[in-house]
């Protein structure tokens, strides 16, 4: 068996990398507040603990993955947090939470004698089921060389990035704003050609062929939206978080953010319309109601 690994966080994608680690010889020592995510795992011989501090007593790299930075921070720095444990050693952050997030974390743990890796994931629950994340990771060289193996397991395209705090965590940023971007530009294209009398599928079928083509033609709009099923499996609250930590960090550093302002917009709107934790495809219901008609 290899080493035992730390989990915080077994929710749509942290409970498939976690099955993952035990399928390849890991042992696991869990805490999340959901028994239901849990049992599966407990059920195999992984370990349940009451607080993230528990489980950063028990293991030397503990990985964390959760929705928003508010839960990274509680869960790293809280009272009860990996921070105070007695044996962690590396703490590697999967969630998305911004470069300045993981610079903050990167400090604090520094002082404990912990290294910290900011490891964001690409490639939604489908690729956490299938195990072909990709993990884009930053922070030290020997801290990456000791958590790879584990990364291997779920990771298909698995990448250090280099040695600073936060350079995952950027990319993360790059990646989900031009999956939003493309997803609201290319409805929009598409909503365009329907009201002048094209059939989306064809419309779709040809783009997908062409120089139109994307990821998000190709699996959100033609895999999802099109059938009218709306399941790509991230949460409409989630993206619009992202796209708002990107705008932040690109303020903050001086990058232009102009299409990205534009993107927010419609993600606010399609929080306001309804349940936030929706899929995040629903996005291009907003554009269909503006057009009068749908991508259907």
């Amino acid at each position: 068996m290899n080493e035992s690994i730390g989990f915080i966080g077994l929710g749509a994608m942290g409970q498939r990398m976690a099955r993952h680690l035990l399928d390849h010889g890991f042992g696991l020592e869990l805490h999340d507040p959901n028994p239901q995510a849990l049992a599966p795992l407990l059920a195999r011989g992984a370990r349940s603990h009451g607080s993230p501090r528990q489980v950063a007593d028990a293991a030397e790299i503990v990985q964390v993955c959760v929705p928003t930075p508010e839960i990274v921070e509680q869960v790293v720095l809280g009272e009860n947090g990996v921070i105070h444990g007695e044996s962690v050693r590396v703490l590697v952050d999967h969630s998305t939470t911004g470069p300045s997030m993981a610079r903050r974390l990167e400090q604090a743990l520094k002082e404990r004698g912990i290294a910290a890796l900011d490891a964001p994931l690409a490639g939604g629950v489908a690729g956490a089921e299938a195990g072909t994340l990709s993990v884009m990771v930053g922070g030290p060289a020997d801290a990456y060389a000791r958590c790879q193996p584990a990364f291997a397991v779920f990771g298909r395209k698995v990448v250090h990035l280099g040695d600073a705090a936060g350079l995952g965590q950027t990319l993360k940023l790059v990646n989900n704003m031009i999956v939003g971007a493309t997803l609201v530009a290319t409805s929009e294209a598409l909503l365009f050609g329907a009201k002048a009398g094209l059939d989306p599928r064809q419309m779709l079928d040809i783009l997908n062929v062409g120089t139109a083509r994307s990821y998000t033609s190709e699996n959100m709009l033609a895999g999802t939206v099109l059938k009218r099923e709306f399941d790509f499996g991230f949460r409409l609250d989630l993206m619009r978080k992202d796209i708002r930590l990107f705008l932040a960090e690109a303020e903050a550093n001086g990058a232009p953010a102009l299409t990205c302002a534009v993107v927010k917009q419609f993600f606010d709107l399609a929080i306001n319309s309804g349940e936030p934790t929706r899929d995040m495809t629903r996005v291009v219901e907003v554009l269909e109601g503006l057009a009068g008609v749908k991508i259907a």
